[in-house]
């Protein structure tokens, strides 16, 4: 979306804001009280401005509560409340995905959502889902996302988009014997965000079926094996090192037309565009034996409000705000991401996010997520550079499951 274009939402939302605010949890709340600054953390390259934005349109609403933005990445969150909240110089409200949750209430760091069934009706199913914990809801969702297969429409025509991992492999097979500086296929390989599509064939969930079974993984089970094998085969057509494979490099090569195909969301939409590609989103491919879609993680991007915030009802009714299909549009005017609410927004390729969604499943936000990223990352580093899959995989499971 062209800065033109967000800067005219905005005003619009600026101007036409009095009338607004239903969804709010208390709209008169801060109304003739004293001056409140409400500390948030957000992420730079879109959300930072989406929260000033935001904070601007709320104030004006409640001219005695301003939003004050600092920039912590999404990312960084969870562990620097840790540390910053207990000491007194953490945020009223902060963002962190939503596979944080069960490590934020176990150690005590986040309030629980205020109305909940009400925020519930207003999200999508799947964001409202992610953020219960034990039966209570923590947070509100302020964008939704998945990952789908980007193609550049110059390299593969639309009709070639493979629909199975074995149409893909071949597909890139031939692509590369005839195309020397240019490559068919580029994943991020050594992240267990992507690779965990390989383990789930025959419905097999991280965690089990609900995400919540403590006992055991399911990533060494017989089905994460076979579907991991078939990941380690595709290096005869990406043949490149894990190392080489790395978010910025897959990145670079789909932004400069060198990739005909990448694995991201909807967060490189605008990067994509601005670099002039021609190109469309599509499902994944089916794994081998499947024939839908593979398995995505869906997730949740969620405000917390901090239980160390002294304004913790003023931090609520403003992460209530950011829920408005105002705020939805204007956020995904500025970062490209899938808005948490159902509202329609202009993109020519939010279809293919959709149809993914239908086949994805949510992060698990048990605490033992936390050891997930690491043991899932470097056991797919080590097979995809020719490791033991059932080897990796097996002490991958005995990381996590301790």
């Amino acid at each position: 979306m062209k800065k033109a274009a967000a800067i005219a939402a905005f005003c619009a939302v600026i101007f036409g804001f009095l009338g607004c605010g239903k969804n709010s949890v208390n709209p008169s709340a801060s109304k003739g009280k004293e001056k409140v600054r409400l500390t948030v953390w957000e992420s730079a390259n879109g959300p930072d401005e989406f929260i000033k934005r935001a904070g601007l349109a709320y104030t004006k609403i409640h001219p005695n509560v301003e939003i004050e933005f600092v920039n912590v990445e999404v990312g960084d969150s969870s562990d620097q409340i840790l540390i910053d909240g207990p000491a007194g110089l953490g945020p009223d409200l902060f963002a962190a995905p939503h596979d944080k949750l069960g490590g934020l209430v176990t150690g005590g760091l986040v309030l629980e959502t205020v109305n909940p069934s009400e925020v519930s009706k207003e999200v999508l199913g799947a964001c409202s889902q992610a953020l219960k914990y034990e039966g209570k809801m923590y947070g509100y969702p302020v964008s939704a996302e998945t990952y789908a297969l980007f193609y550049n429409k110059e390299l593969i025509p639309e009709k070639e988009v493979p629909k199975t991992w074995e149409e893909l492999a071949e597909w890139v097979r031939i692509f590369n014997l005839r195309n020397l500086t240019k490559t068919g296929f580029v994943m991020e390989v050594g992240s267990g965000y992507y690779t965990i599509i390989f383990t789930t064939s025959n419905s097999n969930r991280l965690f089990g079926p609900f995400g919540t079974d403590t006992s055991k993984s399911y990533l060494n089970n017989e089905a994460a094996v076979k579907g991991m094998k078939f990941f380690q085969s595709l290096r005869a057509i990406v043949d490149e090192p894990a190392s080489d494979l790395s978010s910025a490099n897959c990145k670079a090569a789909f932004q400069s037309g060198n990739a005909a195909m990448f694995i991201t969301g909807l967060w490189n939409v605008n990067l994509f565009e601005d670099a002039g590609i021609n190109f469309g989103v599509a499902p994944l491919p089916s794994l081998p034996g499947e024939v839908t879609p593979a398995a995505s993680f869906s997730g949740t991007r969620a405000m917390f409000v901090s239980s160390y915030s002294k304004h913790p009802s003023e931090a609520a009714d403003f992460a209530r705000f950011l829920l408005t299909p105002e705020m939805q549009q204007l956020r995904f005017n500025l970062t490209g991401a899938m808005p948490a609410i159902n509202t329609s927004v202009s993109s020519k390729y939010m279809s293919g996010f959709l149809k993914q969604l239908d086949y994805a499943f949510p992060m698990p936000s048990i605490p033992e997520m936390t050891a997930f990223w690491d043991a899932m990352g470097n056991a797919s580093k080590n097979i995809w550079d020719g490791a033991d899959v059932q080897k990796e995989l097996d002490e991958c499971d005995a990381l996590i499951i301790k």
